[in-house]
């Protein structure tokens, strides 16, 4: 078996990522052959010291990129890594501006809505979580670290806020490439490394503040400017990248 990571102090979607990925190897490099049942809940638990709120996360996400399958009453079950790179998605490449901007035109025909169906429909305990995610956002600028798996938090919690079960199920099967790794391609150059949006923070403050309210076509509207203000900025670097 690989090293697993010790993820004790990251966020809770964090934590459910890092122990996704550790499984993810240990599937991909032979560690669980195909068939092979993974360990349980409660050992998986104990070896990273999390909630099973966590490791449920982290096997959904598995399930999501067709690497494990849960069999009722008896576990989950590693699946052929070979056969998952042939799921939807699996060609995706976000290493390349073009993938990128694939990827931004299909969340905006979605998130949109999600956004003002959220507006309608979310808890008081999802707007916390909405706004906890936002302030991971904040944190993750303030100490230079990477915004990846916290801008994902926030976008899969006005997901669930919409109550409709496939938005957060859509936006987990294309996870792998929902934040860019990469800021530019280039055959006379190596691409640079990802670089947030200096106004994230704000775009998805007004996105909060029209869900709290309660306010769906404003809700659209800070969602669509937030979304296709990126797929823009990508835009101008394919351009840039041509000359």
């Amino acid at each position: 078996m690989t090293e697993t990571t010790s993820p004790e102090s990251a966020p809770a979607r964090t934590r459910a990522a890092l122990i996704a990925e550790d499984l993810r190897r240990e599937i991909e490099t032979g560690s669980f052959a195909p068939g092979d049942r993974l360990p349980s809940e409660a050992e998986l638990t104990r070896r990273h010291s999390v909630s099973r709120t966590v490791v449920r996360e982290a096997l959904s996400q598995l399930r999501s990129d067709g690497l494990v399958e849960a069999r009722k009453g008896s576990g989950v079950y590693a699946l052929d890594p070979a056969k998952a790179r042939q799921r939807p998605f699996s060609d995706l490449d976000t290493e390349r501006l073009s993938g990128v901007i694939e990827l931004f035109e299909l969340r905006s025909a979605f998130e949109i809505r999600a956004a003002a169906l959220a507006a309608t429909r979310r808890s008081g305990a999802q707007i916390d979580k909405i706004v906890a995610a936002n302030a991971e956002v904040a944190k993750c600028f303030e100490t230079g670290t990477s915004t990846r798996e916290a801008d994902f938090a926030f976008h899969y919690a006005i997901a669930e806020a919409s109550q409709n079960k496939r938005f957060p199920e859509f936006l987990s099967l294309i996870r792998s490439g929902l934040v860019p790794r990469v800021e530019l391609e280039s055959r006379s150059r190596p691409p640079r490394a990802y670089v947030p949006n200096p106004d994230l923070v704000a775009e998805h403050d007004r996105i909060i503040d029209a869900i709290v309210t309660g306010d769906p076509d404003a809700a659209e509207a800070a969602m669509k400017a937030h979304l296709e203000g990126s797929l823009e900025r990508y835009r101008d670097l394919l351009r840039t990248s041509r000359r």
